[in-house]
Formats: C-alpha cells, sequence, structure tokens
C-alpha cells in the first residue's frame, strides 16, 4: 500500500495581516507535512506561492528548491489574473500538468498529474469556485464543466479534487460532486465539518460554514484519517491565525 497525505488551505492572499501569519502559516504546514497541498487565493503580485515553497524547503533541507515543487496557475481573466490564482505544492515527481478556464472572473481547475512511489500515476487538482454566495447554479456549471475535464482525454482512475467550493454541504455544486466522487472527511467522520470558514482573523463575519472539501474518486484509495489543519493562533495572539479558513488534511492508503 502507498500512503499519500493530502491537504488544501485557502491562503487569503495578503490581507487580513499577511506579514504577521505567514510565519505562522509555513509552521503549520511544516507540522503537517502533506505530500500534496492545494492552495487557493495566491497573491501574485508579490510572489507569494514562491516565497511560501522557498521558506518551507529552506527550513526543511537549506534548499529552496526541494523538496516541494510549486506548480501554479493564474486566474485566466485580463485584470484578475494579474492578482490571483491557484497553485499547489508537490513533493512527488510530475508528469504533466494542465487547467481548465471555469469562467466567473477566469477562475481555473489546475491538474498535476505525480507519479506514485507505487509508479502508478493520480491527478491532483486544484480548484476555488465562484464566491457569490447566492450564484448556486454558477457553482453547479462550474463543476460540471471540472467533471467533464478530468473525465476527458486524459482520465485516470486515481484522482483528487482539493479546495475552496464556496459552497455548503446541501448545495448543488457539492451534490453534484458527491454524484461521481467521495468526500474525504465524510467518508471518515460520516459529515462535513460544521465549519472551515471563517477563523477569527475576521472577527466581523456573522456566518459560519463548510466551503473547503477534499473530493476523492472512486479509485483513489482508503481514507486512513481526516481532519482540519491550520487552526492554531498564534502563542501570544489569540486573533491572529494562518488564514480565514482552517485547511483539511487526509490520509490515504492507495493499493499497489
Amino acid at each position: 500500500m502507498t500512503s499519500l497525505r493530502i491537504a488544501t488551505i485557502n491562503l487569503r492572499n495578503r490581507a487580513n495581516r499577511w506579514a504577521e501569519r505567514r510565519h505562522l502559516l509555513v509552521a503549520q504546514l511544516m507540522d503537517a507535512a502533506p505530500d500534496l497541498i492545494s492552495l487557493q487565493e495566491i497573491h501574485f503580485p508579490i510572489g507569494q506561492g514562491r516565497w511560501l515553497r522557498n521558506q518551507i524547503n529552506n527550513r526543511l533541507t537549506g534548499s529552496s528548491k526541494r523538496p516541494y515543487r510549486l506548480i501554479q496557475k493564474r486566474k485566466a481573466h485580463l485584470i484578475n489574473g494579474y492578482y490571483e490564482g491557484v497553485g499547489i505544492l508537490t513533493k512527488l515527481p510530475v508528469l504533466y500538468t494542465d487547467w481548465v478556464n471555469l469562467g466567473y472572473g477566469g477562475r481555473v481547475a489546475l491538474r498535476v498529474n505525480v507519479e506514485l512511489p507505487s509508479r502508478q500515476a493520480l491527478d491532483f487538482v486544484a480548484v476555488h469556485l465562484h464566491h457569490t454566495a447566492h450564484d448556486k447554479e454558477a457553482r453547479l456549471e462550474q463543476v460540471v464543466k471540472m467533471a467533464g475535464w478530468l473525465n476527458g482525454r486524459r482520465r485516470i482512475s486515481r484522482q483528487v479534487i482539493a479546495g475552496d467550493f464556496n459552497e455548503i454541504p446541501t448545495g448543488p455544486a457539492i451534490q453534484y460532486m458527491k454524484q461521481g466522487f467521495r468526500s474525504a472527511v465524510a467518508e471518515r467522520w460520516g459529515h462535513e465539518p460544521l465549519a472551515t470558514f471563517p477563523t477569527v482573523l475576521l472577527p466581523d463575519v456573522d456566518w459560519a460554514g463548510c466551503l473547503d472539501y477534499i473530493f476523492l474518486s472512486p479509485g483513489a484509495g482508503v481514507v486512513q484519517d481526516a481532519r482540519i489543519f491550520c487552526q492554531h493562533p498564534a502563542e501570544d495572539d489569540d486573533t491572529l491565525y494562518p488564514s480565514d479558513h482552517v485547511g483539511l488534511l487526509v490520509d490515504l492508503h492507495l493499493p499497489e
């Protein structure tokens, strides 16, 4: 059996005290030590994804080049794409990458096809769906398009989709995903987290709910554990968190 640890976390770009919380984020990612990490709301003008990779790698090995490689993709939009996108940090060898435009401001899904220690391949997908709460049909449209893309020309049996879906568990986009994929957290615990957003980093938000998910294809292995992470405040400031979202962390066992 191949063991694999997978994570997702929304970075909240450079907003809400980034300079103060960034080292907290690095420390908690290092503690979790995922093999694959889906990142959302990467702020491109400050090189946020590269900074995060370099910090983790330098602290782990003294080299910015290992163990993580960064693959990232800006939004497919002239203005929005300058500022923001999604990315993946991977310890595993990359066989190929591609992406699909999901619309609504040029949001994208990014796929990285990686080689497992067993020499088999796995698709790991980072996604961040449309954010307007009442636009449920927009998110449904996006996941239908994403599923068609993943099941198209390069379809493989091992697929993991991780990210901020901006949709509660009863929403149509999540219900559609569950027709063809398994939610790792729900499979482990029988339900989704009560809330993955917000943390106390956003003290004035008067709503909380589950917006983040890790979905697995039927052939993507057995869930050994699933939990939230990046949920601890700074020791000297209980209002400072790694992000406005908590992350999800999943341990998988995959047959050889």
